[in-house]
Parts: structure tokens; C-alpha cells; sequence
């Protein structure tokens, strides 16, 4: 599911579902709390039954939660990498300009259009290259 966070990661190949534990009491016909180790204290301990599902034991399953490490930072910053296109939009009284911002770590198909102005503001070295190009074709 896109957009949805789970136990630190974001995305649909993120994990749904993690190690058994054990089931602390029943809450309600259709919620449970469990006991969560110390390093998953962020999460909450209540859980519906959609959100659950049976543990069928296997031995070649056994993995122990130290053995995995999670780190809590799991973020990255986003930047932009290049700007695709340009556009101004008309409006009543108005022309709004916008670029077509490439970001790190996602597809082309994921470009957003954001103000040119605040691009500019947050991110001047997007345009440097751009702008001596211009000025260039002007000048001469």
C-alpha cells in the first residue's frame, strides 16, 4: 500500500507482518494486546484481528528479535535530482509558473510540479545551468 508506514518503512514492499508474540488479553470482540519488545515501544500495543493472523509453528521460522536489527531513524531526505519540464499557468488575473521536479530516490513517473518561486528559493542550483543557458540565447 503506498503511502502507508509500517514498523518504520514506507511503501508497499514493507513488512506486514513480524515475529509471533505473545498475546496479553483480549480487548473488546475484536482487539488484542500484546507483549512488544523494548526496541518496538513505539508502537502501540493494541491491534485489531484484521491486523493479525494465526501463527502456524514451524522450526525453520524461528528467528530471534535481537537477530534482526531495526533502526529507529529509518528516513532519508528528500532532494531534488533535476528539473523535467517548465509550465505557466494562466489564470483570472495572474500566470503562475511551475517545473516539473525529479526527486531522489523515486521514478520519473513520480515528478511532481511545484511552484517555480519556491523552487527557486529553496533549491537556486536547479536553475544555475538553466539560467546561463538563457541568458546566453539572449545575449547573443
Amino acid at each position: 500500500m503506498k503511502g502507508v508506514m509500517r514498523f518504520g518503512r514506507k511503501g508497499k514492499l514493507s513488512t506486514r507482518y513480524i515475529s509471533p508474540y505473545e498475546i496479553l488479553d483480549r480487548i473488546g470482540l475484536v482487539a488484542y494486546r500484546f507483549v512488544l519488545p523494548p526496541r518496538l515501544s513505539i508502537v502501540h500495543l493494541v491491534f485489531h484481528v484484521s491486523m493479525i493472523r494465526r501463527y502456524v509453528g514451524d522450526d525453520n521460522h524461528k528467528i530471534q528479535p535481537e537477530d534482526v536489527e531495526l533502526d529507529e531513524n529509518l528516513t532519508y531526505k528528500e532532494g531534488p535530482i533535476s528539473i523535467l519540464d517548465r509550465q505557466v499557468r494562466q489564470l483570472r488575473s495572474k500566470k503562475v509558473a511551475s517545473v516539473q521536479v525529479l526527486w531522489r530516490n523515486h521514478p520519473t513517473e513520480e515528478a511532481s510540479w511545484e511552484s517555480e518561486a519556491d523552487m527557486r528559493d529553496k533549491y537556486p542550483h536547479l536553475f544555475e545551468a538553466t539560467d546561463t543557458g538563457a541568458e546566453n540565447e539572449a545575449g547573443g
